[in-house]
């Protein structure tokens, strides 16, 4: 199983509607990625362990696929109008990485 993850990092100043986010984006993420989304979940950061610690990220999300050519078949179609649909919601530039589930 291959897992990405886009994370928006925390910065002081900058703008995310997680509306938008939410209720746009992923729908136009779900609906472009079919069925070769197995699954997707949204992180919306709150803070650290550590009292008054603000969040590293300001959202995280995970979107799981059943394999690495499914994922960059379908992002490799998709990929391009659901990058240029980031300005809408955020300034942030946000930071991917694709990982391998490991069993345990």
């Amino acid at each position: 199983m291959i897992r990405v993850l886009t994370l928006y990092p925390s910065k002081e100043g900058s703008k995310f509607d997680f509306d938008y986010y939410m209720n746009t984006h992923m729908k136009l993420v779900r609906e472009r990625l079919g069925n070769s989304l197995v699954r997707d979940e949204v992180d919306q950061g709150l803070g650290t362990i550590e009292p008054g610690t603000p969040a590293p990220f300001q959202v995280v999300c995970h979107m799981w696929f059943n394999s690495m050519d499914e994922m960059r078949e379908s992002m490799g179609t998709h990929g391009p109008e659901l990058i240029a649909d980031i300005p809408n919601y955020t300034d942030i530039i946000p930071v991917s990485q694709v990982s391998e589930i490991a069993d345990s």
